[in-house]
């Protein structure tokens, strides 16, 4: 029996995932007001900031691109379909974990905007860790001939 994941909820999540990767600079400009933060680092430590900051944004929009662009092939069951939806979902699962454990603790602006945006983006941050996860668990049944 061949399981599968809709297509359009790939495509959705793919969309999510870019759109993190755009929005991504507002949040940390406007929310977490990350620049003055790190200005506050010595001038090495600012670029490494900075530097991570591009790969998260990288990633993001990567991973979107991936999904949009290569629907079928994340859900064929191959090696590398299990490579990539394994990497996809552990980056994801890693990031609903962090936001968990230890950004409750931090205080957002107050503004209705940021409030509803937080709940939003969680809620794109756990369609993806569940699309993935069951990307990555349609991919080893295949694979498995389960």
């Amino acid at each position: 029996m061949k399981y599968n994941v809709p297509n359009w909820l790939i495509i959705i999540g793919g969309l999510g995932q870019i759109f993190t990767a755009l929005i991504y600079p507002y949040i940390r400009h406007k929310v977490f007001d990350w620049y003055t933060d790190v200005k506050q680092l010595k001038p090495l430590n600012q670029e490494i900031a900075k530097t991570y900051g591009r790969y998260i944004q990288g990633l993001n929009f990567s991973f979107g691109l991936i999904a949009i662009l290569l629907t079928e092939e994340l859900q064929n069951g191959s090696k590398l379909a299990i490579a990539i939806t394994g990497l996809i979902a552990a980056y994801w699962i890693g990031k609903v974990a962090t936001q968990v454990a230890y950004y409750p603790m931090y205080e957002i602006p107050k503004k209705a905007l940021f409030r509803i945006g937080g709940y939003f983006m969680n809620g794109l941050f756990t369609l993806f860790a569940v699309v993935f996860t069951w990307l990555l668990i349609v991919n080893c049944m295949q694979f498995f001939n389960l």
